[in-house]
C-alpha cells in the first residue's frame, strides 16, 4: 500500500536518513561526504579528508561510533571510547577495524573537526517540532559537550548538556551569536521541511549539528524520533516545557 509508507514517523538507517537530506538541493550542501563502508570506500575517504568516523548505520545514542585518522604516510589510527590503535600500514588498520565492526552494516562519514569548549569538542541538537498550526517550528535547541575521553557528545555516553550560548561564546559573541542562534533554528526548519517532502507524516525530528571552524553547520544526523528529556537537563526549563507541550498537542506519547 502506497498509505503505508507515508505512515512511518521514525527511520533507524542513517544510510536511508542521509539520502534524504541528499535529495534536497538547500540541504545538500551541509551533507558531510557519507559512504558505506568498505575497503576501498575507506582508503579513498582518509586520502581525502585524513579523519573520518565509522558508525553504524542503525546505532544509537553514539554507541559504536569509531573515529579514523591517517596521520601521514601509512600511518593509520583510530579511537573506540577510551581506547586508541595506531598501525603502520593500512591493510593491518583495515583488518583491526573489520574485526571490531564484525558483520554489522557500517557507513563512512567525513569527518568534521568540531568546535571545542574548553577543550572537549561539542555538538548541537535542534528540536523542530509541528506547532498547533500545522507548522515547522524550531522549539529547543542545546549544545552537547562530549566526555573529555570520548569522541562522541551524545548524553547517553557521558556527553554534557548545555546551553547553546555558553558553547558558543568562546567563538563568537555580541549581535553575532545572537545571529548564530537564529540562523541554526532556521537551519533546522529547512531541514524538517526536506523530510517533510518524503514524509509528510513526521511531527517532529532532531537536528544534530555541528560546527567546523568556519562556523558553516554540518547535518551529522537527524533523530526521527528525538529524546526530547535532554532539554530537562538545562536550568532553564521554558524550552523543555515547550517541547512536551506541542509533543501533547501532536498526540505523541500520549496513550
Amino acid at each position: 500500500m502506497s498509505g503505508k509508507k507515508k505512515l512511518i514517523r521514525a527511520i533507524k538507517s542513517k544510510w536511508v536518513k542521509t539520502q534524504v537530506l541528499l535529495k534536497n538541493p538547500q540541504v545538500k550542501p551541509f551533507v558531510p561526504d557519507t559512504r558505506r563502508f568498505n575497503e576501498k570506500n575507506l582508503k579513498s575517504m582518509l586520502s581525502s579528508f585524513h579523519m573520518v568516523y565509522v558508525k553504524p548505520e542503525s546505532g544509537t545514542q553514539g554507541n559504536g561510533v569509531i573515529r579514523a585518522e591517517l596521520e601521514g604516510a601509512d600511518r593509520y589510527k583510530y579511537q573506540y571510547n577510551f581506547s586508541t590503535k595506531s598501525f603502520s600500514s593500512f591493510d593491518a588498520f583495515y583488518k583491526s577495524l573489520k574485526k571490531l565492526i564484525g558483520s554489522r552494516s557500517y557507513l563512512i562519514q567525513k569527518g568534521i573537526h568540531l568546535l571545542k569548549h574548553n577543550k572537549r569538542r561539542f555538538d548541537i541538537r535542534i528540536m523542530v517540532q509541528r506547532n498547533p498550526s500545522g507548522k515547522w517550528e524550531t522549539t529547543g535547541q542545546i549544545g552537547r559537550a562530549a566526555h573529555p575521553g570520548k569522541i562522541v557528545t551524545n548524553y547517553h555516553s557521558g556527553g554534557t548538556p548545555m546551553p547553546t550560548k555558553v558553547l558558543l561564546a568562546q567563538h563568537v559573541s555580541g549581535p553575532k551569536l545572537t545571529s548564530l542562534i537564529q540562523e541554526l533554528n532556521q537551519f533546522g526548519e529547512k531541514v524538517a521541511k526536506a523530510y517533510n517532502s518524503t514524509y509528510p507524516h513526521f511531527r517532529q525530528i532532531g537536528v544534530d549539528v555541528g560546527l567546523d571552524k568556519s562556523l558553516k553547520p554540518w547535518i551529522i544526523e537527524v533523530n526521527t524520533s528525538p529524546d526530547p528529556y535532554i532539554f530537562n537537563q538545562l536550568k532553564d526549563k521554558t524550552m523543555f516545557r515547550k517541547i512536551m507541550r506541542y509533543r501533547r498537542a501532536q498526540g505523541i506519547g500520549v496513550k
